[in-house]
């Protein structure tokens, strides 16, 4: 369960509750001992100057990413949102947090989030270090504190006072401090490993011409040509990193957006109603779709494009109705099928955690 980190440094472990993701095939070792390969399709990571990959911050940040103990009344962790076992999402429409909380949106995958930048649904954190620490400091997720500066230093003192976490800091950073910036460090250099790659359609990029099946095929034709999806789902992560309004949310009684999106970030009107474009991977797995969760299937995600979305003032001009014949709404769902491939399956919550 690679616990080696644990053996090295003597540190005390005690089992708690944590949710676990089934293996496919043999496990890579965990953690990695040098940055991690990613599977075929995918371009290397990109680790920032200022938090560079090492195996001891990844088993850190691996910890700290199951550990309910983060939560003002350890009950909710990150995995509690971003579950392995649900292709790193949590399978609701909207996420569940301290007190049963419901929020507004729904919880995006943490597969392939090493290539992304402008963070969360509406691009308000501008790194996987800033998103890692939000959670911790919203009353709807994993506090009971109302003031943000108060909710991190209670979490920082949760953590100060396991003894068994100070070992791991050690061997990660080079000293037993145990500080915010380095708990948002490690929680995003355990998600710079969380990969999916090596699909049936990446197989096909590369040679392999059995690798998809004739629906397959003839989906992949449409998703690039009649349906034009890559205007925003493009390159090897289908995601072109854009803030779209696509026509969700919006009621035609009223006029108005039951979530603002990007509008909330930037206060530019041209950005109501705009979410950020979500990679396409493992899309079949990632359900109910969109930020609210509205649509429960890919059927019904492709039958929305192909109505043109809920027209709204500011929707995208892009939007427009695809006239798709019923097989060939069939055969897209197919392609995206082949979307799901491999490198996020191994991972798994630890056995036991730091006492």
């Amino acid at each position: 369960m690679g616990l080696g980190l644990a053996a090295t440094t003597g540190i005390g472990l005690a089992r708690t509750t944590a949710p676990a993701a089934p293996s496919a095939g043999p496990a890579p070792a965990w953690p990695p001992p040098q940055e991690p390969e990613v599977p075929l399709g995918l371009i290397p990571v990109f680790w920032p100057d200022d938090n560079p990959y090492s195996p001891a911050k990844a088993e850190l940040g691996r910890y700290l990413y199951f550990d309910t103990r983060l939560s003002s009344d350890n009950t909710i962790s990150c995995a509690s949102c971003h579950e392995p076992s649900k292709a790193f999402t949590d399978s609701s429409p909207v996420s569940t947090g301290i007190r049963s909380q419901k929020g507004g949106r729904s919880a995006p995958t943490v597969i392939n989030r090493a290539f992304t930048t402008l963070q969360f649904w509406d691009g308000r954190a501008a790194s996987l270090e800033d998103q890692a620490i939000g959670p911790l400091a919203n009353p709807l997720e994993m506090t009971l504190e109302t003031e943000e500066s108060k909710a991190h230093e209670a979490v920082v003192a949760r953590i100060r006072g396991i003894p068994g976490y100070r070992p791991l800091f050690e061997e990660a950073f080079g000293s037993e401090e145990i500080s915010l910036d380095r708990v948002a460090k490690a929680i995003a250099t355990f998600e710079r490993t969380v990969y999916s790659g090596n699909s049936p359609y990446d197989r096909y990029k590369a040679g392999e011409d059995g690798a998809m099946t004739e629906a397959q095929l003839r989906g992949m034709d449409v998703f690039f040509n009649k349906a034009a999806c890559d205007a925003c789902h493009l390159g090897f992560n289908f995601s072109d990193e854009s803030f779209v309004n696509i026509g969700i949310g919006y009621d035609p009684n009223t006029g108005t957006f039951a979530d603002e999106g990007r509008f909330a970030v930037t206060k530019n009107p041209k950005d109501l109603g705009a979410f950020k474009t979500p990679t396409l991977r493992e899309i079949e797995h990632t359900g109910p779709y969109m930020h609210d969760g509205s649509l429960t299937t890919l059927e019904q995600v492709v039958e929305h494009y192909n109505k043109g979305g809920i027209p709204n003032p500011t929707i995208d001009q892009r939007m427009k109705p695809l006239n798709l014949t019923e097989g060939e709404k069939a055969d897209l769902v197919a392609f995206l099928q082949a979307l799901s491939g491999e490198g996020w399956q191994h991972i798994e919550a630890p056995a036991e955690f730091p006492h």
